[in-house]
């Protein structure tokens, strides 16, 4: 206290308002607002930075556009690129450049074959099938008793007919058989099945049939009655007379009989495939013109076995060829009811094809059905005259096994 005055003791705060005392910093919100666009700014360059990663990661595992079963082949020396714009046209993938640029960052090592892709299979299942090489492979049923014109059909697939018939008569070919003598690869493949794909060469196919005969059937010619390669033809013939592998033995016997008589074979068989060789491929019973024709692999006009084999033989045939039943017999003709009826003699052979005869006019009129009562016979052509030369003799062969008749065409020659 001071002249009677009291005062207060202690610090008054300025009024604000009047300006004075300290100045205030920027307002506490204003850093947070930076560090927030900052923020933004990041997560959008991030964005940015991950889409085009995320699209392919989507675009790899999504579902693809195709909408059935769909087939690609994968040609020898085919690249990268090419497989990526093949997968693309047949509508497997949408973007062949993401399948490349996959297929070069992982390594892939495309394996030729043919592979099959079901509907709506992702990228991610395409590139599963090529790494792990799932080729698909078909199985081809090649079975005896096929003759050259039958296994080009069933081949056709995979050879053009063009192809088949150069390949048919290679000299390549037939000396890696072990036969290069021989007229064409007939009887040079074995029996068996192979597994194929379309994307395989067709040289390479039949080269592989070629290479099973000679591993499988090539050793089994020897120490025969006849040479390996005659062996192989009198099998072939035996092959297409019967259908009953224990005829296989007596039917090889008769005609090793008639090559030590000497007599000529009388084949059917070997007929009609004369009658190929001329470009008729009707595929019906020989007829008078077929054993009448004049023709080395007609062993009705020609002595002795014809050039090559008529067909593949099956292993049983082989061995009846090399161990041919001794037999007295030297005709057979068919029963009517699959198997075969021998004979010694001429007269007891027309008697069984007396026999044949009747059996199969049992079979017509058994398979024909009866006219209702009362009902007119149809018309006949019974007063018509015989065409020349029809007349029918009793030959010394059969029929051999049943020939489903085809529409007459022109083929490129086998043998």
């Amino acid at each position: 206290m001071r002249g009677g005055r009291t005062e207060k003791v202690g610090w008054t705060p300025p009024d604000d308002r009047s300006g004075g005392g300290r100045k205030r910093g920027p307002k506490s919100g204003s850093g947070g607002g930076f560090k927030r666009l900052l923020l933004r700014v990041a997560l959008v360059l991030l964005v940015l930075a991950l889409a085009p990663p995320a699209y392919c990661v989507w675009s790899f595992y999504r579902p693809g556009p195709s909408t059935e079963e769909t087939t690609v082949l994968v040609k020898r020396g085919m690249t990268i690129s090419q497989a990526a714009e093949e997968l693309e046209r047949a509508g497997v993938i949408r973007n062949k450049k993401l399948f490349r640029y996959w297929a070069r960052f992982s390594g892939l090592r495309l394996l030729r074959g043919e592979y099959l892709f079901g509907p709506r299979a992702s990228m991610s299942d395409v590139a599963r099938k090529f790494e792990r090489g799932e080729i698909h492979m078909t199985k081809l049923v090649i079975t005896p008793s096929l003759h050259g014109w039958s296994l080009q059909k069933r081949l056709e697939p995979y050879v053009p007919p063009d192809v088949f018939w150069g390949l048919w008569k290679s000299p390549r070919l037939k000396e890696l058989a072990g036969f290069p003598d021989a007229p064409s690869l007939e009887g040079l493949i074995a029996p068996a099945t192979y597994n194929v794909n379309l994307a395989m060469e067709p040289e390479e196919i039949v080269q592989g049939m070629v290479e099973a005969f000679r591993s499988q059937v090539y050793p089994t010619l020897a120490d025969g009655a006849l040479p390996p390669y005659d062996t192989l033809i009198l099998a072939s013939m035996a092959e297409k007379e019967t259908n009953l592998p224990e005829e296989l033995p007596h039917i090889a016997g008769v005609y090793y009989k008639r090559l030590n008589m000497p007599m000529r074979l009388q084949c059917d068989p070997t007929s009609l495939y004369a009658r190929w060789l001329t470009g008729d491929l009707r595929f019906t019973a020989p007829m008078r013109s077929d054993t009448d024709r004049s023709h080395p692999y007609n062993t009705y006009s020609m002595m002795g076995l014809p050039p090559g084999p008529i067909a593949i033989p099956s292993p049983a045939a082989i061995e009846a060829a090399k161990r041919p039943l001794e037999t007295d017999d030297i005709y057979f003709v068919a029963t009517g009811a699959g198997g075969h009826n021998f004979a010694r003699t001429l007269d007891e052979h027309n008697r069984n094809v007396d026999a044949y005869r009747a059996a199969i006019g049992r079979q017509r009129r058994a398979a024909t059905p009866s006219a209702p009562a009362g009902a007119k016979p149809a018309p006949t052509q019974a007063s018509a005259k015989p065409a020349p030369n029809t007349k029918q003799t009793k030959l010394s062969g059969n029929t051999g096994k049943g020939q489903k008749q085809q529409p007459k065409k022109k083929q490129p020659v086998a043998g």
